[in-house]
Formats: structure tokens, sequence, C-alpha cells
């Protein structure tokens, strides 16, 4: 027998419902500025991350967990940058079913022109908005929440 639904009550729907349309605006607006640079927002994402990396480059597994994305949509996401020439998919040599995904010149190129705009527009649109008291009790929210969803 179903128990019964806790629903949100008017100050728990007004917080859920900011929360995930700050994020869609920011999300939207964030992709416009990059879709500019001839990038998505994915792009930039999986860029970052590989450019912030020793060697620039990760295990496919690693990256998955890291971005949050399934291993599917990281498949594909990675094959269309790799056909645009943004990254490189590499044969692992100590496992033959692993990859490695790699930062082209291309690809280092393209962040390297987009980054600089990209983080004006966080921290106008983000950071600059908040206080540091502020971000760091987002910081807190955010890891009690993500330390209990399940890994992917």
């Amino acid at each position: 027998m179903p128990s019964e639904t806790r629903w949100l009550n008017a100050q728990e729907r007004q917080a859920w419902r900011n929360l995930s349309l700050m994020q869609l605006q920011l999300d939207a607006l964030l992709g416009r500025e990059l879709a500019a640079e001839g990038l998505s927002y994915q792009d930039y994402l999986v860029m970052a991350d590989l450019s912030e990396r020793d060697g620039e480059q990760a295990r496919m597994s690693e990256l998955g967990h890291h971005l949050g994305w399934e291993k599917s949509r990281l498949s594909h996401h990675i094959s269309r940058m790799e056909k645009r020439g943004l990254v490189a998919k590499v044969k692992c040599p100590t496992d033959k079913r692993g990859w490695f995904v790699c930062l082209t010149d291309n690809g280092r190129q393209a962040i390297s022109q987009a980054a600089p705009e990209h983080v004006e527009s966080v921290r106008r649109n983000f950071i600059d908005l908040l206080t540091s008291d502020q971000l760091e009790a987002l910081d807190e929210i955010a890891n009690i929440v993500l330390d209990h969803l399940p890994e992917e």
C-alpha cells in the first residue's frame, strides 16, 4: 500500500521551482553565448574538464563520472566532438577495452578563445550576485544533495 504523498508546501515549492528555473535559464544563456563561438555548453564542459587535467586527457569512464553523464551520452557526444576535431580518442595501453579522451590543438584553441567570455558571464550572471557566505552555503547545500544522490 503506497504511503500518503508528502506534497510540497508553498515555501518548498517556490524554492524548488526557483532552483529549476535558475539552472535552466543559466544553462540556456551560457549555451547561447558559447554557440557564438561554435561550441555547445556540453562541448565546453568536456573541454574545460580535460584542460584542467595533467596531459589534457582522461579515461572515458573518469570523464563520464566527473561530468555526471551516462556512458552512452558521453560516447555519442565525444564522437561528435571528435568529428569536429576538438578531441581525440586514444586506446588505453593497459586496458584493451579502455579509451582516453584527449584535447586536440583545435580543442585547446577553441576553449582558450571561449573561456574568457564564458567565465566573465558566469561571474556577471551568478558569482558576483552572491556574497561569499551565500556561495559557501550554496556549495554546502549542493554537496549535501550530491552526496545523497545515487552514483551513475
